[in-house]
């Protein structure tokens, strides 16, 4: 079993970081939106009519399961991410658990979708076990995940900046093919780089994501110190007011037998 990170996880923190964020999570998660119909896309073309999208968010690809036709079930460890969703109407059912122990029956849906959520797990044998569990047979369990070299920009400017670990740690390709050893599978690696019109739009959408909680526990106090965020800008690569932002994924299928 491998570890996604090498650090203790803090559900509980996650998941409040995550519910600050949810009120305006739609308008600065377009990265995530983006990233994510490549996965929707893949699956969609599958027969079945029950999917339980794990990590559901504000329930923005949940809405869109929905209104294909499907039977959708939203989960996530944010209640405040699924009042939003909810209030969309994005699914037919709504449950607020952690992938890591799913209150779901076995091989009760057709299909699992779970676009970057699953990075936020201690182990990434155990949501993956979970999904694969609940999934029928002849149904596909549908993932993506951040993979090491993602934020590598952000992280080389911390560098000079500290010595502290700012940027959450992740699992290699090598280490996630391993993972899935026990099941029929197929993984594709993609490179996405984002450019942002501002640094503070950048670390806006890092922030707002709910992606600055530190994988040790700790919670950074503020994104940084004015006198960190000066440093970080001098350092920080851009053109013509561009600033870019490079995050790795891993696209997954696990295939139920």
């Amino acid at each position: 079993m491998n570890s996604l990170t090498t650090m203790p996880i803090n559900k509980q923190a996650i998941a409040h970081a995550f519910g600050r964020a949810a009120k305006n999570y739609d308008n600065i998660a377009l990265f995530q939106q983006q990233s994510g119909q490549y996965l929707f896309d893949c699956l969609s073309a599958m027969p079945g009519n029950i999917i339980l999208d794990a990590g559901c968010g504000t329930g923005y690809f949940s809405k869109q399961w929905h209104l294909a036709g499907k039977q959708v079930i939203a989960l996530d460890l944010s209640a405040s991410m699924l009042a939003i969703a909810q209030q969309k109407q994005a699914a037919k059912n709504y449950i607020q658990a952690d992938m890591e122990c799913l209150p779901l029956a076995d091989q009760s849906v057709d299909h699992c979708f779970s676009h970057l959520a699953i990075q936020w797990c201690s182990h990434l044998y155990t949501p993956l076990s979970e999904l694969y569990r609940i999934t029928k047979k002849g149904g596909i369990v549908a993932f993506s995940t951040l993979v090491d070299g993602s934020l590598q920009e952000l992280q080389q400017c911390w560098q000079k900046v500290d010595n502290n670990r700012h940027i959450n740690s992740f699992m290699t390709f090598a280490q996630i093919k391993r993972t899935c050893h026990d099941w029929p599978h197929s993984l594709e690696r993609r490179s996405w780089r984002v450019t942002y019109p501002s640094f503070a739009c950048l670390l806006q959408s890092i922030k707002g994501i709910g992606a600055t909680y530190l994988t040790d526990g700790r919670q950074q106090q503020g994104l940084m110190t004015k006198n960190q965020l000066a440093k970080l800008l001098d350092h920080y690569p851009h053109v013509d007011e561009q600033f870019p932002l490079t995050y790795q994924l891993v696209y997954g299928m696990l295939y139920r037998e």
